[in-house]
């Protein structure tokens, strides 16, 4: 132990004693009990369906957003159009490191002493896994005042300002994912050491990033819910309304739909994770475990959420991909495009109504 503490010392932070000890261990544990959480298979595959899919989704929102005219609808389609990219680019980068080990096996102490790669890697994983329950968050408070207050605004959002917040939410969380590198906590290597990520030990500075990791995640998830449950009601009402039939807002009821999916996507990916690193780095560590060890059922907890995480970024292109009028429409053939939200209004002044019209219609 102690010659693998100093041979910790005299590498980068990113190597915990643990790292030294179950190199050959894990590989034989892998070989005897061919456990799946382990397999290289495992990565491979669910990395090239969640590309796959992404890549699907990206070349149907491309197609659709040159279609499109009701710029409420284009600038949604910017936000799911930034969400396929960050899942997108999120598999790509961090499955390659990750695929690399498992088909190579090399050594981390060899190939990254210094712990570059460790540390991209875990910034990496940081920034993709923010950025899907940001821009949820974001997309759900912009159709919230979208339909609740649909006359606050004198036109809708542009596409130049969607994709400006877009880019500040990708700002946002790449400052996120800098903090260990510049001191607040660590990025290390994690079982079965094939992947970085923030550290759930007990000293200050790792503490305060993993309870600043997860409680903003757990706070955009819970904005995600509230605004998409007023929304929600109030396209209840309207559709309950005793002229609903002329009155049901189809493009903001498939906006909706899209959204409330990608929601239940990511709180059900994501909550559990969240709340497993809350609960391990406020509980009592130990008493009988050596200085910046991990208890082995911790380390493959969290692996196990993280194979859950994954699912996230598979899961949400499909919600675009399935749940669209045109799908729909082949399932129901009865479904037709009604008027939007200006006919809840009819006293407005018929410029105004043409306004917003065209503002809002879709296509």
């Amino acid at each position: 132990m102690e010659a693998n503490g100093s041979l910790a010392g005299e590498l980068g932070s990113c190597f915990r004693s643990t790292n030294f000890s179950t190199n050959f261990s894990t590989k034989l544990s892998a070989n005897l009990s061919e456990k799946l959480i382990v397999s290289r298979w495992f990565s491979t595959a669910f990395g090239g369906i969640g590309l796959a899919s992404n890549l699907f989704a990206l070349c149907v929102l491309v197609s659709s957003s040159r279609k499109m005219h009701s710029r409420a609808r284009s600038s949604f389609l910017i936000f799911l159009c930034g969400l396929v990219v960050t899942d997108f680019l999120g598999l790509l980068v961090t499955g390659t490191i990750i695929i690399s080990y498992h088909f190579t096996k090399f050594s981390w102490m060899v190939v990254d002493p210094a712990c570059y790669l460790c540390n991209f890697l875990g910034l990496s994983m940081v920034f993709f896994g923010q950025c899907p329950l940001l821009l949820g968050a974001t997309m759900a408070g912009e159709r919230f005042f979208g339909i609740n207050r649909p006359f606050s605004r004198s036109t809708s959002m542009s596409k130049r300002r969607a994709w400006f917040m877009v880019g500040m939410v990708w700002a946002f969380s790449f400052s996120l994912g800098l903090l260990p590198i510049l001191g607040l906590g660590d990025y290390t290597l994690q079982y079965p050491n094939s992947w970085c990520f923030i550290t759930l030990l007990h000293d200050a500075k790792n503490v305060t990033f993993c309870l600043i990791f997860a409680l903003l995640g757990i706070l955009a998830v819970g904005l995600s819910f509230l605004f998409n449950t007023v929304s929600v009601v109030t396209l209840c009402r309207v559709y309950h309304d005793r002229e609903s039939v002329q009155r049901r807002r189809d493009s903001e009821v498939e906006m909706m739909v899209q959204l409330v999916g990608i929601m239940i996507i990511a709180t059900v990916c994501w909550l559990p994770l969240l709340i497993f690193i809350i609960q391990t780095v406020l509980q009592e560590p130990a008493p009988d475990l050596p200085p910046r060890q991990i208890p082995r059922k911790t380390e493959e907890m969290l692996l196990i959420y993280l194979r859950m995480v994954t699912w996230n970024q598979i899961l949400d292109p499909w919600v675009y991909i399935l749940f669209r009028r045109a799908v729909l429409k082949r399932i129901y053939p009865s479904l037709k495009t009604r008027p939007s939200i200006v006919s809840l209004y009819p006293m407005l002044n018929p410029s105004l109504r043409r306004k917003l019209t065209q503002e809002s219609v879709l296509q």
